[in-house]
């Protein structure tokens, strides 16, 4: 670490409020990064920009000082001939939508290496879907893992420790010094992984609502514009929707009920649920309008549907899934490889009515306790476990209809679901207003339409 600064010195600055230049966030990343800054000292650097911010340009350089803390991928020797474009999601309950766009843009010309992260808290992980998958490896080495996105389009693979490794010190830290609700830190932390890989454009899913990390919505505006901002200054083109999580998105939570769920959407889309299709097809896109594959979003949709519905988007999932070790039918014969739980249950409804209400937040949680998701992580978790046919809000069911359909490892898991779900899903003799799914879009130049 260069001493031409003292880090107690930069906290007091950033503590009193003053902004903090170039060269000096670059002096603490650096020491984030070299072990040289101690624990004490960026706890103590965390709270300072929890509690007094930072302007636009000190994100901006924090964001490209984690970025290029580690390696950075770059494209240009691989001769594409298309865009590389990505998704990132800030996570929800049953939201499995990675797994079917990646395949989408890669059908209709993108490129997507599609970085994801594991399940923490009540939300689900990308990569611990994929992992429900036998042999599948998420953890390629970099060279593998650009020509393996040349050769099919997309890859989903894990975080990296060679990518931005300074956010995973700050992150680590932040976690147990009660920071990690900073727009600024959170800003830094999402971009700076997925702008070391290199992209072109950029599309974010910034969630809102019970099941969401942010519940408030103007946390979650306030988000997706820092985070619009910052891309875009630090060069890459990005598009921020503000979207629904008050109920499950989809019709599974779990890991490998949420696969079958993915594989059925690829394979039969007309029978899709209808949220989870209309946010793959506008996540969609917007990454292809926004990377300059179509120049309108209504051509970009239609492109995307028909990426879907002729079956290619399914075949390119398939190729990645058997490129990373899994099994080359899996798209065929899911249920050879996706095996069925020893007990499997219906969970009934109680009433007679419309669903008014659903604690998406608590269903996650109550499958972290049958250990499907983890409050560490490193927690081991049980892929098999999950729910699937859960119901819609608006939807009538009569007393003794099913609620959800539970995959549990034996009778206790069973019971313990049938006491829990129905108390999370409120039933209703007036059917409730129907709530937009996507709520605002924005880009760096703030509100882009709705």
């Amino acid at each position: 670490m260069s001493d031409q600064f003292l880090p107690q010195e930069i906290i007091r600055k950033k503590r009193d409020g003053i902004s903090l230049s170039n060269p000096e966030i670059g002096f603490m990343v650096e020491g984030i990064s070299d072990g040289s800054l101690t624990d004490a000292q960026l706890g103590a650097f965390a709270m300072a920009v929890f509690k007094c911010g930072m302007s636009m340009d000190e994100r901006v350089n924090l964001t490209r000082h984690m970025m290029n803390s580690g390696e950075t991928l770059n494209w240009d020797q691989l001769d594409l001939d298309g865009p590389v474009v990505d998704k990132h999601s800030t996570g929800g309950v049953g939201d499995k939508i990675s797994l079917m766009l990646a395949p989408i843009v890669a059908s209709c010309g993108g490129y997507v290496p599609m970085i994801s992260g594991r399940g923490l808290g009540h939300t689900g992980g990308t990569l611990d879907k994929l992992e429900s998958i036998p042999g599948y490896d998420g953890s390629p080495n970099n060279s593998k893992f650009q020509s393996l996105v040349k050769k099919v389009g997309c890859a989903i693979i894990g975080q990296t420790a060679k990518l931005a490794p300074a956010d995973q010190r700050f992150y680590a830290t932040r976690d147990v010094t009660a920071t990690v609700e900073s727009i600024d830190l959170i800003t830094a932390s999402i971009l700076s992984k997925k702008l070391a890989s290199g992209l072109d454009a950029l599309v974010m899913d910034i969630k809102t609502g019970n099941g969401a990390f942010a519940a408030d919505y103007k946390m979650a505006q306030e988000l997706a514009q820092s985070i619009a901002n910052v891309s875009s200054n630090s060069g890459v083109p990005t598009s921020c929707l503000i979207t629904d999580m008050n109920e499950v998105l989809g019709h599974s939570v779990g890991n490998a009920v949420e696969v079958t769920e993915c594989i059925d959407f690829l394979k039969n889309p007309k029978n899709a649920d209808q949220r989870l299709l209309e946010l793959t097809i506008e996540l969609s896109a917007y990454m292809l309008q926004l990377s300059s594959l179509e120049s309108d979003l209504d051509s970009a949709r239609n492109k995307s549907h028909k990426a879907l519905e002729s079956g290619e988007a399914a075949s390119i999932f398939g190729k990645m899934i058997s490129e990373l070790g899994g099994p080359s039918d899996l798209i065929e014969h899911p249920q050879k490889h996706l095996k069925a739980m020893p007990v499997i249950g219906a969970i009934q409804s109680n009433s007679s009515g419309y669903i008014s209400d659903i604690d998406a937040r608590a269903i996650g949680l109550s499958m972290i306790h049958l250990k499907a998701g983890r409050t560490k992580s490193s927690d081991p978790i049980d892929h098999g476990v999950g729910l699937s046919k859960v119901v819609s809000k608006g939807q009538w069911l009569d007393q003794g209809e099913t609620l959800a359909i539970a995959h549990c490892r034996d009778q206790k898991q069973l019971d313990f679901l049938q006491s829990e779900i129905p108390k999370l899903i409120q039933v209703n003799k007036n059917k409730p207003e129907a709530s937009s799914l996507i709520k605002e879009v924005l880009t760096s130049n703030g509100d882009l339409k709705r």
